[in-house]
């Protein structure tokens, strides 16, 4: 979406938007299910669990983070990566209240 159409929409729909695209990736699905498991989890862990690249989760877990559904946390020379518990309770919410403002009608031709 361009800078210039993004400024059409309201800025809750541009973030529902950018929180979806981060998620609509099967990887990145798979890594949230694995941190909701776990709680935390190293980049290591996720590689053992999932069968991908090193280099790969890394990548996605970047876009996660770059979405704000996780925080990661420094120990030693390793990150710790967690659920951003207050974005995934807004996100909750926000999807929540659409599916609740949205009921189909069922009057398509």
């Amino acid at each position: 979406m361009g800078l210039t159409k993004s400024e059409i929409f309201t800025s809750k729909q541009n973030r529902l938007a950018l929180l979806f695209k981060a998620l609509a990736h099967p990887a990145r699905m798979a890594i949230i299910q694995q941190l909701l498991k776990m709680d935390t989890c190293f980049c290591g862990d996720l590689v053992s669990e999932l069968g991908l690249a090193q280099s790969t989760i890394s990548q996605h877990l970047l876009e996660l983070k770059k979405a704000g559904l996780i925080k990661g946390t420094v120990e030693g020379v390793s990150v710790c990566y967690c659920i951003d518990e207050k974005t995934w309770n807004n996100v909750k919410s926000e999807v929540e209240s659409l599916f609740i403002s949205c009921s189909v009608k069922n009057k398509c031709c």
